[in-house]
C-alpha cells in the first residue's frame, strides 16, 4: 500500500542535535601543477650533479696525496734524505761502560757532521775548492764527485772539530749543513782495549764489549727510537778493577821491552767468581782511535790466541791423577833413565834428577816423566774425558764475540797423552786454562769467566764441580811448595803466600819445534791458603838477559813479572800482607804426612 504526499505541508517537527565532524581544509598548492613531491624529487635530480662533484674531488685529492707518498718514498727529496741521515746519526746512542768501581771507560759525546746537498749547490767546483781548503785531509777528487751527483744528501766529513765547524760555516755555500750525532770516545786510552773493542763512526760495536751490547738489542732500540742518548740507557759494568788494569799493562809495557819479546799478555781473574778482573794483551791500540786494531799481532791473545800452554798444563796432569785415585800425594814415580821412548819418539826430563819422586817433587822439578806416568795411570780415554770436563777441548764463550777453538791432535793416542801431560800438543786459549787452574784451588768449582760484574750467589748458580774438595786441598799445597821451594819463587812475595807453575813451551814454526823460540807462561795463586785471585803472565819470544844467564824459560821472565804485578795489585785488591803464616793452612796434607810438611 502506497503513501501519497499531503497537498499542505505538515508542520516542521524539530531535528535532534548532531556533533558537527571538523571538515578537512584543502591543500595549499604552492604554485599551479606542483605539489611538495615534485619539489623533493626535483631536489634529489639537482644534487646528483654536485654529489658526484665532490667525490671526485676528494677522489683527486686522494690521489695526489697516494702519489706523492709513493714518489717521496721512491725519490727522496733533498730534505727527507737530510732527515732520515739526521734521524739515523741522532738515533746511534749507547751506554756508558764502567768498571766495577763505577769509573766510566767507554761513553757518547756530542760532536758534528758537515753534510752536502748536492743538488742544491751551483758551483760544485768552487765548493769542492772551498771546503778542501778548511778540511785539508778531504780527497778532492772524491768530494767533487759527491757534489757532482743529483743526490739529495752526501756526507762530506763526519766527526769534526769545533774549530772546523766554525770554519765551515764561514764559508757560507748554500746546500752545507751540519748534523748532530754521537761519537764513542774511551778516556783512558789503550787501557782494556781488547776488552771494550770499539764502535764505528756510526756508533755500531765492531770488537768487544761493544759488539756484544749489540748483539744483546741496543741497534733494535735505536732503530725503534726509545734509546736517543746514552741518559736513555743503564751503563753496562764491568768485572774489571780500571787501577789493576792500568798497572797490569805497566809492568806488562816493561817486560816486554826488557825480554824483548815480541809481545805480551796477562791477566788476573777471581777465583770464586769467574770475574776477569784485568786483561791486556801487547802490542794492543786505542779504541778511540783504532786503526790498526785489524793489524795481525794486536789480536786479543787471551781468548783469540792458542798456544801450547807447557809445564803449567801439568797442574792439571796432577790433579786429574789425584781425583780419578790413581795416586795419592805420597806416591812415587820413578825418572831414572831421565828419558822414555814410545816408538820413534823420545822424551827426556829438562832438569832430571835421576831419582823416585813424590807427587810434590814431580810438581816441583817439573818433571816430564812423572807427569807422563801420571797420565798414562788415567789412561788415554780418561785423561782426554778429565780435560774435556775441564773445558779444554771445546772453544770457551765469554761476553766477548772473539774465541778461538782449541787445536786438538787429529788422533788421539798413548805418544798425545804423553805429551800434553807436560803441555805439548794441545793448544788452548789462555783464558781456557786460567779457567781450569783456578777449578783445581777454589775448591774444585769450574766457573765460566766472565767480563761483567757477578756476584758470588750469581757464580755459584752457574759453578761446576770438577774435582773433589780433597784434590783442590792438595794442589793449593802443591802449588805453594813450588812458590817457595820450587819454580815460582821469583813470584813469592813475602805476605802474600803465593803458589804457582812456570811453564815453556818450544813454539811450533812451519810443524817443527823451534828450540830458540819460547812461549812463556806463568800462573800464580794468591793466598794459596785461601785463594782469592789467580794472576797470569805471558811472553812470546822473549830473550836471555845477563841476570838470567841467558836462559829465557819462564821463571826468569814470566815469574818476575807476575811477581811485580802481584805485589802492586795485592793492596788494590783488598789482600793485606800477612808476615805471620796461617795455622795450619792445609790440615789434609798435614793429616796425610805429605812430602814436606815435616
Amino acid at each position: 500500500m502506497s503513501h501519497e504526499t499531503p497537498d499542505t505541508p505538515a508542520a516542521p517537527v524539530a531535528a535532534p542535535e548532531i556533533a558537527k565532524a571538523p571538515v578537512a581544509k584543502p591543500r595549499r598548492r604552492l604554485l599551479p601543477g606542483f605539489n611538495l613531491r615534485d619539489i623533493f624529487r626535483m631536489s634529489g635530480e639537482k644534487s646528483e650533479p654536485r654529489v658526484g662533484l665532490v667525490i671526485l674531488a676528494f677522489s683527486v685529492l686522494f690521489l695526489a696525496i697516494t702519489g706523492r707518498l709513493v714518489a717521496l718514498a721512491a725519490f727522496p727529496n733533498d730534505q727527507v734524505g737530510l732527515r732520515r741521515a739526521t734521524s739515523n746519526a741522532t738515533s746511534a746512542a749507547r751506554p756508558d761502560i764502567v768498571d766495577r768501581n763505577g769509573v766510566t771507560l767507554a761513553t757518547d759525546v756530542r760532536s758534528v757532521s758537515v753534510f752536502a746537498e748536492p743538488r742544491n749547490i751551483l758551483d760544485k767546483d768552487e765548493a769542492t775548492e772551498l771546503l778542501t781548503a778548511v778540511l785539508p785531509d778531504l780527497n778532492a777528487k772524491d768530494l767533487r764527485d759527491k757534489l757532482g751527483t743529483r743526490r739529495g744528501f752526501a756526507w762530506i766529513k763526519r766527526e769534526i772539530t769545533p774549530r772546523q765547524q766554525a770554519e765551515v760555516h764561514r764559508l757560507g755555500i748554500p746546500g752545507v749543513g751540519f748534523v748532530p750525532e754521537n761519537k764513542r770516545v774511551y778516556p783512558n786510552g789503550p787501557a782494556a782495549a781488547h776488552i771494550l773493542g770499539f764502535a764505528n763512526v756510526d756508533n755500531v760495536g765492531i770488537a768487544g764489549i761493544e759488539k756484544y751490547i749489540d748483539s744483546k738489542g741496543l741497534q733494535d732500540l735505536n732503530g725503534a727510537g726509545f734509546a736517543t742518548q746514552a741518559s736513555d740507557l743503564k751503563p753496562i759494568q764491568l768485572s774489571v778493577d780500571l787501577r789493576v788494569q792500568h798497572l797490569l799493562r805497566d809492568e806488562l809495557v816493561k817486560g816486554m821491552e826488557k825480554y824483548r819479546a815480541i809481545a805480551a799478555a796477562g791477566a788476573i781473574m777471581d777465583v770464586n767468581t769467574g770475574e776477569v778482573i784485568a786483561s791486556v794483551s801487547l802490542p794492543d791500540f786505542d779504541p778511540s782511535n783504532p786503526v790498526d786494531a785489524h793489524e795481525k799481532d794486536r789480536i786479543n791473545r787471551i781468548n783469540v790466541g792458542v798456544y801450547e800452554m807447557g809445564s803449567t798444563f801439568k797442574a792439571l796432569t796432577v790433579a786429574m791423577a789425584l781425583d780419578a785415585g790413581k795416586a795419592n800425594i805420597n806416591s812415587t814415580y820413578s825418572t831414572a833413565g831421565g828419558m822414555m821412548r814410545f816408538g820413534r819418539q823420545v822424551i827426556r826430563e829438562y832438569h832430571g834428577t835421576g831419582r823416585t819422586l813424590t807427587v810434590p817433587e814431580v810438581f816441583l822439578h817439573s818433571s816430564n816423566m812423572g807427569s807422563i806416568k801420571m797420565a798414562l795411570s788415567v789412561g788415554v780415554e780418561g785423561h782426554r774425558a778429565f780435560l774435556k770436563k775441564m773445558m779444554q777441548l771445546d772453544r770457551m764463550t765469554t761476553e766477548l764475540p772473539e774465541s778461538a777453538a782449541p787445536i786438538l791432535p787429529p788422533r788421539w793416542g798413548e805418544i798425545n797423552t804423553a805429551t800434553i801431560a807436560f803441555g805439548h800438543g794441545l793448544a788452548v786459549a789462555p783464558i781456557q786454562a786460567l779457567a781450569a787452574v783456578a777449578a783445581l784451588v777454589n775448591g774444585g768449582k769450574l766457573i765460566t769467566p766472565t767480563y761483567i760484574k757477578r756476584t758470588q750467589e750469581e757464580a755459584d748458580k752457574v759453578a761446576q764441580r770438577v774435582i773433589k774438595p780433597e784434590t783442590s786441598e792438595a794442589m793449593r799445597y802443591i802449588m805453594w811448595l813450588n812458590g817457595e821451594r820450587g819454580s815460582a819463587r821469583k813470584a813469592s812475595i813475602p805476605g802474600y803466600f803465593v803458589g804457582g807453575k812456570t811453564g815453556t813451551a818450544e813454539k811450533v814454526i812451519n810443524g817443527r819445534y823451534a828450540k830458540n823460540k819460547n812461549f812463556t807462561t806463568f800462573m800464580a795463586v794468591v793466598p794459596s791458603d785461601k785463594p782469592r785471585y789467580l794472576f797470569l803472565s805471558i811472553y812470546d819470544e822473549p830473550k836471555g838477559y845477563a841476570e838470567s844467564g841467558g836462559y829465557s824459560t819462564a821463571a826468569w821472565n814470566a815469574g818476575v813479572t807476575t811477581g811485580k804485578v802481584i805485589e802492586r795489585a795485592a793492596p788494590l785488591l783488598g789482600l793485606p800482607p800477612r808476615f805471620e803464616p796461617p795455622t795450619a793452612p792445609f790440615p789434609l796434607m798435614a793429616r796425610l804426612g805429605a812430602w814436606g810438611t815435616r
